[in-house]
């Protein structure tokens, strides 16, 4: 889709090119970990230990709380595993659910659209998360145990793809991320840390489709994500 479209479709202009980042990332320790995802015991300890394949078998067979009774299947994540983006939603949809990859819905398109909108791309040093690997059913929030089974899975995602920036979209992600009850209105427009990472906070697409006076909200919040990132890079080249 031509860039003009993409802005127009999110009734947003002008335009914002993200320069590239050539920075090397540290070396992480990925040795694989054998035990039990869902072990009773050390169960969080062992999956903050597990390498990418460890840890998408664990996510796909987890029974830690209800929502695994009702899933078609886990929606672990997808993208770039060294991403220097990395954004985080709620929990799968019914699309999500049947598919295995998160945003495939209308919702997706949408973050597809704003993304291409300051020059990213799925896939293309961006990797998507959800708080949650399993649909609640109904599309109901996900309710603080089913967040905390999951919560070793997303936080050891973070810590294999070591991002740059995090942009939690929606107020789950935002409050599991920062553990906080704040609001998305309190939560926008600042640069916070997460996981000893930055984090930007705006609404789930979603909720866009839904309240189409609050894109240009989300636009300015991916204006201060690409001037976030590229400070971010900046530093790292003053510090090469």
């Amino acid at each position: 889709m031509p860039r003009q479209d993409v802005l127009q479709e999110l009734n947003l202009w002008p335009v914002w090119r993200l320069r590239a980042d050539n920075a090397p990332k540290p070396a992480e320790d990925t040795a694989a970990v054998s035990a039990p995802a869902c072990a009773p015991e050390n169960r969080r300890e062992a999956i903050l230990k597990m390498d990418w394949a460890a840890l998408k078998t664990a996510v796909s067979t987890c029974t830690a709380c209800r929502l695994h009774e009702t899933r078609t299947q886990a929606v672990f994540g997808v993208g770039d595993e060294q991403a220097d983006w990395m954004l985080v939603g709620e929990g799968p949809g019914a699309e999500e659910d049947r598919q295995g990859e998160p945003f495939v819905g209308q919702a997706g398109k949408l973050l597809d659209n704003m993304l291409a909108a300051i020059d990213l791309k799925r896939g293309r040093n961006v990797y998507i998360a959800n708080t949650v690997k399993c649909r609640p059913p109904e599309n109901r929030n996900p309710e603080p145990d089913e967040v905390a089974a999951c919560e070793p899975y997303l936080t050891r995602q973070i810590a294999l793809t070591r991002p740059r920036l995090i942009i939690a979209l929606g107020k789950v992600a935002a409050q599991r991320l920062l553990e906080t009850d704040s609001t998305i209105a309190s939560l926008r427009g600042k640069l916070h840390q997460a996981e000893g990472i930055p984090l930007i906070v705006t609404y789930h697409p979603a909720y866009l489709l839904r309240s189409l006076q609050d894109k240009s909200k989300a636009w300015e919040d991916l204006c201060f994500a690409v001037s976030a990132m590229q400070g971010l890079q900046n530093t790292a080249q003053d510090a090469s």
